[in-house]
């Protein structure tokens, strides 16, 4: 028999919900204000949105989250990759220690890890800019590039890898046909998380930006020191939509690699 669940449970998933939401959704609404007023509706437009495709400072802060989104999240990707696969055959208790680290940097506040970088690029003398932003980001990003695969990598088993193996198949054959198929959906998951950190990271990027590499989030926090105005409305609604999508691609690519795996464990 089905257990109900207590009825105040459900309303306190409500009120998070509403909590969570509401707040966001108010930003979404007050983009399409025919008004600069925050407090009064006068009606819907497109005006801000079409404004900032005219606005050379958004366009240029677009292009350099972009520009550090994709290289970052390359690098991420394939240092994370990596990892997970060269960890993948230590010991327990090496594998522990290694995890930990590993997890590190998903963990530790932000402000931590965008002073630590500042006062490290300080001491290396390396200038400010788009280079130590794309450097941040790929500290950070690698590591949820790696948890995505591990946990990929410790739910497929290693039993096709060896039937693979005792069929005569080499290290690189066995890796191309028989792992690289299985966590594919999980490296593609990891990539999309990693790209949308990056587009949405404020803190790291505030600490190890240059003048000439103001991003999305920073471009922002600048405008809104100035007040809060129906452009700066519909640019946090365009990177609300665009992280959304962003997540929920990754976790289609994660429940598609789910279900292949699935799929190839049916009894023929």
């Amino acid at each position: 028999m089905k257990k109900k669940s207590h009825p105040l449970l459900g309303i306190h998933s409500v009120l998070m919900m509403i909590f969570i939401y509401v707040p966001i959704l108010l930003i979404i609404i007050y983009s399409f204000n025919n008004t600069r007023l925050s407090g009064d509706w006068e009606g819907f437009t497109f005006d801000w949105y079409a404004s900032l495709m005219t606005d050379d400072h958004v366009l240029e802060a677009l292009m350099n989250s972009l520009t550090v989104g994709i290289v970052s999240t390359i690098v991420a990707t394939l240092l994370g990759t990596v990892g997970a696969l060269s960890l993948r055959g230590l010991g327990r208790r090496w594998k522990g220690s290694m995890n930990g680290l590993m997890y590190l940097p998903v963990i530790i506040p932000d402000i931590i890890m965008g002073l630590s970088l500042l006062v490290l690029f300080n001491q290396m003398h390396v200038p400010l800019g788009k280079a130590t932003v794309i450097i941040a980001h790929i500290t950070f990003s690698m590591s949820y590039v790696y948890v995505v695969v591990t946990a990929r990598l410790a739910g497929m088993g290693k039993q096709l890898e060896e039937a693979a193996a005792d069929l005569g198949a080499t290290p690189w054959q066995t890796f191309r046909h028989v792992t690289w198929p299985q966590i594919f959906p999980g490296v593609i998951s990891g990539a999309l998380i990693a790209f949308t950190m990056s587009l949405d990271d404020f803190m790291v990027s505030f600490f190890v930006a240059g003048p000439s590499s103001t991003t999305l989030p920073i471009y922002i926090y600048g405008q809104v020191k100035r007040g809060i105005s129906p452009e700066i409305n519909a640019l946090c609604t365009l990177l609300i939509v665009v992280s959304v999508v962003l997540i929920l691609l990754a976790q289609f690519f994660l429940n598609r690699g789910k279900g292949q795996k699935k799929h190839k464990m049916l009894p023929i």
